[in-house]
């Protein structure tokens, strides 16, 4: 439940972002969370650059991420090592 609960902070707007899940209604996209800690970045970091952002919307694109891609199945490449 508390998962359930930290999703609230990831929203959507069409008219923003073309309606691509952002934190709490502003113009920050959640994939732009994401690509920064894919590059790096800490969470202090990304606190320091957005003073309104909260750890815990940090945390809350992590599980959002996290549910598109718990069900997800990826089949492996078969090589002829021939």
């Amino acid at each position: 439940m508390q998962e359930d609960q930290t999703l609230k902070r990831i929203t959507i707007n069409p008219a923003i972002f073309g309606g691509k899940p952002i934190v709490r209604g502003r113009r920050l996209a959640v994939e732009h969370v994401l690509g920064m800690l894919a590059a790096g970045d800490d969470i202090d970091t990304l606190l320091e650059g957005y003073p309104w952002l909260e750890r815990e919307d940090v945390l809350a694109c992590l599980a959002y991420a996290h549910r598109l891609v718990e069900h997800e199945r990826v089949e492996p490449l078969m090589v002829d090592a021939a």
